[in-house]
């Protein structure tokens, strides 16, 4: 009773809704059955992944009458099929060239962290404004302004700044 209070609490369009409440409005026989039936086909799909990635065997007799290279016994030596050099070469490059790939990716977000981006753009300092926004000329500043004067002016973002007055100029920085 509480999943089906709680499932009608859910918006229609809900995927769980639409399974839990399905799952919920069945009998308890069909019920039982889809659960034995999930159960079965999740056991084959564990058996058929257990065998994907495994060579077919063949037996030993077979193997040994189809091989056309000589076995050797207890030697060290390899038995089996060799890939000649060109063969040895295109693999090496094809594994280093997959290798490559993330192995990049991650170096270079690496580099990235240690230097970010610049912002493109200017490459001069923002103008300060005065209290409309306009922007404040050094020949209008030093016309009104004494040495050791301060003014709040618009600096970066609007952010209120003191301009300072130096005997013919302004100091480079400002206080904020």
């Amino acid at each position: 009773l509480w999943l089906k209070c709680r499932l009608q609490d859910l918006p229609a369009s809900s995927s769980l809704w639409v399974l839990s409440s399905s799952f919920a409005i069945m009998p308890r026989s069909q019920r039982s059955r889809s659960l034995a039936l999930a159960a079965v086909a999740l056991v084959a799909g564990a058996c058929l992944l257990s065998t994907a990635f495994v060579a077919p065997s063949r037996p030993q007799q077979l193997a040994r009458a189809a091989s056309p290279v000589a076995l050797q016994s207890a030697s060290g030596e390899c038995t089996g099929f060799v890939p000649d050099m060109q063969r040895r070469t295109l693999m090496n490059l094809l594994v280093v060239a997959i290798t490559a790939v993330p192995a990049l990716v991650i170096l270079g977000g690496y580099a990235f962290f240690f230097y970010p981006p610049l912002p493109g753009g200017g490459a001069g300092g923002v103008p300060a404004g005065d209290v409309d926004g306009n922007p404040i000329t050094l020949a209008t500043w030093m016309k009104t302004h004494m040495e050791n004067d301060r003014e709040l002016v618009q600096g970066l973002k609007g952010e209120p700044f003191y301009l300072i007055t130096k005997v013919d100029t302004i100091k480079d920085f400002a206080l904020g």
